[in-house]
């Protein structure tokens, strides 16, 4: 089922991979995380950004639970590639 996603279709419970890169000068670092979505938001930061809502820079964070437990959170960017792995374990908002 590995289809790509955007960040705002992902749902808690929902299996994704994460890949994210850094262009470097010379070469590319590119990083790759397993888990399960906890939440998704926009969050801002401590930086002014100017025209921006409150005046501060705003994030897309992602909430993933990793298999062995740990918990960790990612900053979402034009370089994150975002995909489904598995969506049976969807909670349901209500």
């Amino acid at each position: 089922m590995n289809r790509p996603m955007t960040t705002n279709q992902l749902k808690a419970g929902m299996l994704v991979e994460i890949t994210q890169q850094i262009a470097k000068a010379q070469e590319t670092w590119t990083t790759k995380v397993k888990g399960t979505v906890i939440k998704v938001e926009q969050e801002k930061t401590g930086s002014w950004y100017a025209h921006s809502k409150d005046d501060k820079l705003w994030l897309d964070r992602l909430t993933l639970r990793l298999d062995d437990g740990e918990i960790t959170e990612l900053i979402l960017d034009g370089n994150t590639h975002v995909e489904i792995i598995d969506e049976s374990g969807l909670c349901d908002a209500t």
